[in-house]
């Protein structure tokens, strides 16, 4: 979920880019979700990746398989469009461009209606000045930009052709650059400050907008001498382009490794056949995720899992490298400028958690309450290795942690990861999980007929209320790898909710980009439980999205505070080891009277709570790191970054390889979750919270009631109001952190 900050761009809301680009590798990060957005007129930074527009359907160098079609077929998209006038909604899918020249076009006619728009805000007279011709002007105005945007960061990470993802990363620098020119631009400001001045008498979406928007324009130090103004603006300019050239070079990474059948032992035969490039060869890309996790859970042979380990974790060295070392050159130059102690505090103020100290505070006591359970588990995974080798005093490497877990699964508690894929064959679990979240939200999912698509294989669904028939958002989906794609597993922005000038609303329209598994000519395309939990993740960030009544773009959806986005996300993974949810689709593919026994799921609950430690201290480490990274002024001590990113890492979890940089391609930090990786635990802990209100409900998990009450009071709001208040509104009572605790396995 690297991804592109959600600035407040002024108050326009532009491209959500939740989900992962996993440095981390866990089963977390993978479900990782990060928005992004608009990075210019934002304090924030822009982030590496971003979504793209799109290439024809036709385009051979396209994916290869499609979501099942809807009985009779999709329907069209004007049967749609029909209702949505009844309810004054729009309900469209974007004009996407289809050749570089029209991309070009299309931000050259942005910016310059944006720019002649903007210019009539800065020349308005100081005794007119209202709500209307001033912030929300601005979300106004940078409303078309922003989905320009979005669309340039869509092309420019799943489109087939090569030429047209380099053409989209100019266009993405320039509207990067130019949404921070605008960001900085005095003249704005003034009238803004002006109105601002008078102390108008505002309430809630409205004032929040005005309070917002003055906030970032503090962080952006407007309040600043001209001197330090175009110091600030220069530096976001040069770190919006690193951060996209950071994220483009992990993209961009290949890290194939050729093995033998013998040195891929234990590997899926499944597997082998997709790999396989030669006699007795099989190419493994370690820049492919589920690539990656498959040997690295099955391989018996240590040194396949070292080889492939240092592989990935060398990704985009030589580049990247030298890119970080700028990135918190300008981070912490941009943080003193501004008036703030380091960038983790300037990073951390509009979230929940305020500042870094809070946040290094929360990582550390997790670590240190983890201590205990973390060291018992590591013993556990060391003897069977001891077991396995027949070296009573062996020792665990990091290459080891995923494979030995696995063997603790198979072994201690019977369960083969790889088998139970045949439950959760792609095509019956996305239609099982629309029908679970279409009764619990009071919904309709439906297959459309796309008018176009940037490649074979992507479909698109429209969302609508079940009981009034009110088209709420459509949705796309890539879901199946293909060379020169982003690969990992995010909800990419397309079009923001938002409520337009004529009172009609602009519905929301998102994509998520996935990376499961392929079909190929012996067996359909098979998730593991995993995979599961990572697709309900992701599209928990589309309902989020999607369901949005945010009358601004500026808080359209995902549009809240970092460390709370993946709360709503994270919590529905829950319903995945639901032995009453599974059985509506998880069914062996060859046999649907199979179904995963209980006694099953009770068994990965055990397996699950018995390596949580080692999962925490991973993803505390990779929390710490940042902070430590990002935590100070004096950025000039981190002379050697690789040495001294692996000797934070080797603190709180397995000792990194010295020969080995995973901080060259930890997507997160590049851009988007810079100062932001404890919001993973953070959220973590509100998830659990969350879940627990339908775990003691009547219905349990299924109860609509408080499927009902997530949806008007979570996902509808976005960042309309104070998070704090949505949280609260959906609990009906205070925060508690012992239902995280006790879903880790921590006794009170």
């Amino acid at each position: 979920m690297p991804t592109k900050y959600f600035g407040r761009a002024l108050g326009a809301a532009a491209l959500l880019i939740f989900g992962c680009s996993d440095p981390a590798e866990s089963p977390q990060a993978e479900k990782a979700a990060m928005p992004a957005a608009a990075p210019a007129a934002s304090a924030e930074p822009a982030a590496a990746p971003q979504p793209a527009p799109m290439a024809p359907a036709t385009d051979p160098a396209a994916g290869t398989a499609a979501a099942p079609a809807a009985p009779g077929g999709p329907r069209p998209l004007a049967e749609f469009q029909a209702t949505a006038e009844q309810f004054k909604v729009h309900f469209d899918v974007p004009e996407w461009e289809k050749t570089p020249e029209e991309m070009t076009a299309a931000v050259d006619a942005a910016l310059e209606t944006a720019n002649k728009a903007l210019d009539g805000v800065a020349a308005l007279p100081r005794d007119g000045l209202n709500l209307k011709n001033t912030v929300a002007a601005l979300d106004d105005i940078l409303y078309e930009p922003s989905k320009v945007y979005n669309r340039v960061g869509l092309i420019e990470q799943t489109h087939p052709d090569k030429a047209f993802r380099e053409a989209a990363t100019v266009q993405n620098k320039r509207l990067a650059q130019w949404f921070t020119e605008v960001g900085f631009r005095e003249d704005i400001y003034q009238v803004v400050k002006a109105y601002a001045d008078n102390n108008p008498q505002l309430s809630g979406e409205d004032a929040k907008l005005l309070s917002d928007t003055m906030r970032d324009y503090r962080r952006r130090g407007l309040n600043l001498d001209a001197d330090k103004r175009k110091q600030l603006e220069t530096l976001q300019t040069e770190l919006n382009n690193l951060e996209i050239e950071f994220g483009n070079n992990i993209n961009a990474a290949s890290a194939p490794v050729k093995y033998t059948a013998a040195q891929l032992e234990g590997v899926p035969a499944a597997f082998l056949v997709k790999v396989k490039t030669g006699d007795d060869e099989y190419t493994v890309d370690g820049n492919i995720t589920w690539h990656f996790t498959t040997v690295m859970e099955n391989a018996r042979n240590e040194e396949t899992r070292k080889t492939l380990k240092l592989a990935r974790y060398r990704r985009a060295r030589e580049a990247n490298l030298a890119l970080f070392s700028q990135l918190l050159d300008r981070r912490a130059r941009i943080a003193n400028l501004a008036g703030y102690d380091s960038w983790a505090d300037f990073r951390i103020e509009p979230k929940m958690a305020k500042n870094g100290r809070t946040a290094q505070a929360f990582l550390e006591k997790l670590r240190d309450g983890l201590e205990p359970k973390y060291q018992a588990e590591l013993e556990v995974l060391r003897q069977i290795k001891a077991e396995e080798t027949g070296k009573p005093d062996a020792k665990l490497a990091l290459w080891d942690i995923r494979y030995l877990k696995n063997q603790l699964k198979k072994t201690r508690y019977n369960i083969d990861t790889e088998q139970l894929r045949v439950f959760f064959e792609y095509h019956r679990t996305l239609q099982g999980m629309f029908d679970v979240f279409e009764k619990l939200f009071q919904l309709k999912i439906e297959q459309v007929q796309a008018p176009y698509v940037w490649a074979d294989g992507v479909t698109l669904y429209a969302i609508s209320d079940s009981g009034t028939g009110e088209p709420l958002g459509l949705l796309y989906l890539d879901m199946f790898p293909r060379e020169g794609k982003y690969g990992h597993f995010a909800q990419f922005g397309v079009t923001p909710g938002k409520q337009l000038e004529d009172g009609s609303y602009q519905r929301p329209v998102v994509a998520l980009i996935c990376n499961f598994p392929e079909p190929s000519d012996k067996e359909p395309s098979l998730l593991t439980h995993s995979h599961t939990e990572t697709l309900f993740h992701e599209f928990g960030h589309a309902l989020h999205s999607i369901l949005t009544r945010a009358r601004y773009a500026t808080f359209s959806g995902t549009s809240v505070p970092r460390d709370f986005v993946e709360a709503p996300s994270q919590m529905l993974e829950n319903w995945v080891w639901d032995k009453s949810v599974l059985d509506g689709f998880a069914v062996d593919y060859r046999d649907p009277k199979k179904k995963i026994p209980q006694e099953i799921l009770d068994k990965m609950e055990e397996a699950r709570l018995a390596t949580i430690g080692t999962h925490y201290r991973r993803q505390l480490s990779f929390g710490i790191l940042d902070l430590a990274l990002h935590g100070t002024k004096d950025v000039s001590q981190f002379k050697d970054l690789e040495k001294v990113s692996n000797e934070l890492l080797s603190r709180t979890y397995v000792p990194v390889p010295d020969d080995s940089s995973m901080l060259a391609s930890f997507g997160h930090l590049g851009g988007g979750y810079d100062a932001g990786y404890y919001g993973y635990a953070w959220a973590d802990a509100i998830a659990a919270d969350m879940a627990a209100v339908f775990k003691k409900s009547p219905g349990g998990l299924m109860d609509t009631t408080i499927g009902r009450r997530l949806r008007d009071e979570i996902y509808a709001p976005g960042g309309s109001r104070e998070i704090t208040d949505s949280i609260a509104a959906f609990l009906g009572r205070e925060r508690s952190l012992d239902p995280f605790l006790e879903s880790i396995g921590i006794e009170q």
